[in-house]
């Protein structure tokens, strides 16, 4: 089965680099130019291209829109102490989205990478 890989466009492939590998587990996979890398976590790979890159991810859409930054669409992060990790993050000056919220299906909080992609941090109940 072919690896699970996530494309994000962010402002700064650098700054984004520090921020996963840095408070979120992620390796350096690929760091093949400025503009470019490849993030691992488990079996996820992370594609991430700076905006203004020349890649194609970057391109125009024919209507003339261009891909950006931030949105709703993210990846989860299964953690086991959710509340201890928010206080982690929040100490470190990291920006969240929204306050913690608690159902039936447990507890999630919406971080925001440095170019304001989210990432949701999730603990199951039981945990």
């Amino acid at each position: 089965m072919a690896p699970v890989r996530v494309r994000y466009i962010v402002d700064d492939v650098d700054a984004t680099i520090a921020f996963y590998t840095r408070y979120l587990d992620f390796m350096v996979t690929a760091h093949p130019a400025p503009g470019f890398a490849v993030l691992q976590r488990g079996g996820l790979n992370l594609l991430v291209n700076a905006k203004n890159g020349p890649g194609g991810a970057v391109q125009a859409m024919p209507d003339g829109r261009k891909p950006e930054p931030g949105g709703w669409n993210r990846i989860q992060i299964e953690v086991d102490d959710l509340g201890g990790l928010v206080d982690t993050l929040r100490r470190a000056g990291l920006r969240f989205r929204n306050d913690m919220v608690a159902g039936f299906g447990g507890k999630q909080i919406l971080l925001e990478d440095p170019s304001g992609n989210p990432i949701e941090l999730f603990e199951p109940p039981g945990t």
